[in-house]
């Protein structure tokens, strides 16, 4: 029988592609020339074909590329849309995501990031939050640059700070884009920052952890799993010079959709299914859970390993 091969590997090349192109907004020139700032982190929505850096071989584990990482960590979340406006589309989302920044300091899975070091020191689960804002203006109804991500956290966050992490939810579903989210970073003034982009993950199986918990629609519990994985990456690697593996892959990224149990559980009584992180500790003692090829590297607050050392 003859084997059709080249339309299945046509596929595979279209959807590289497809991404590769939604993604061209976010790093071609900005105004003036200038570049824009790096997609960093991209959590790939589940199953979605992409191209990847080749690995360099030997240990999985990430290691320091000489710069520093987030300390402290002052949060805030920016949700940008019309239909941020209307009591339906919100629902649960702004109210328990509050509740998700305002949890996750000191708990066990902030600390599955803190064995990491920089220049400037060491992360702490030391996460604060700072409230959200509502933008109804329209946003994007694309994939968006980069730099209009940072326009808008610049526009509406009224004090930045250095430590700063500032997430924009937006009301656009993602559509053919390959991916729920990234983080990145850049200035707004003098001030350096860093932010991250979410799409509206509602009705998106591509995005969905598949929680069991009832208290929580599935569009929050989306972007719940999601924010931990961003959140994770920034504090260990905010400016593209912090840790990450020999293929670029951050400890997000290591260990997207996977799980070590149910939920994890924030010093606020609140529960969240959320993905691991990868622990350079957890892999080389043994004590870890699997990631999507087998390596027994990650831990989510649940199984936590420590206590960490580097």
């Amino acid at each position: 029988m003859k084997r059709y091969v080249v339309p299945v590997f046509m596929l595979i090349v279209l959807l590289v592609l497809q991404s590769a192109d939604l993604l061209a907004q976010e790093v071609s020139s900005g105004r003036g020339g200038q570049p824009e700032p790096p997609v960093l982190g991209i959590h790939w929505a589940r199953g979605f074909v992409h191209a990847s850096k080749p690995g360099g071989g030997g240990s999985p584990d990430m290691t320091w590329h000489g710069g520093g990482i987030l300390t402290n960590t002052a949060t805030a979340t920016i949700f940008w849309g019309t239909s941020w406006s209307n009591p339906t589309f919100v629902g649960d989302k702004i109210s328990g995501l509050d509740l998700w920044y305002a949890g996750i300091s000191a708990s066990s899975y902030g600390a599955t990031s803190d064995e990491y070091t920089g220049s400037n020191g060491q992360v702490t689960d030391s996460i604060s939050f700072n409230g959200h804002y509502i933008d109804t203006t329209a946003a994007p109804t694309h994939a968006p640059r980069t730099s209009t991500i940072l326009n808008e956290v610049c526009r509406v966050i009224p004090n930045p700070v250095s430590d700063g992490y500032y997430a924009v939810y937006v009301d656009t579903p993602r559509g053919g884009a390959g991916y729920c989210a990234w983080h990145s970073y850049g200035s707004c003034g003098t001030t350096p920052v860093q932010f991250a982009f979410f799409f509206n993950l509602d009705g998106d199986p591509g995005c969905d952890p598949q929680s069991t918990i009832t208290t929580e629609s599935q569009g929050l519990a989306a972007l719940a799993n999601v924010s931990g994985h961003e959140l994770s990456e920034a504090r260990t690697d905010p400016r593209g010079s912090g840790w990450y593996d020999s293929s670029g892959q951050e400890n997000g990224d290591k260990c997207a959709w996977t799980f070590g149990g149910a939920y994890v559980t924030f010093p606020n009584g609140t529960n969240w299914k959320i993905q691991g992180n990868w622990s350079n500790y957890a892999y080389d003692h043994s004590t870890g859970y699997p990631n999507s090829v087998g390596q027994k590297g990650c831990v989510d607050g649940a199984n936590f390993p420590g206590p960490f050392t580097n």
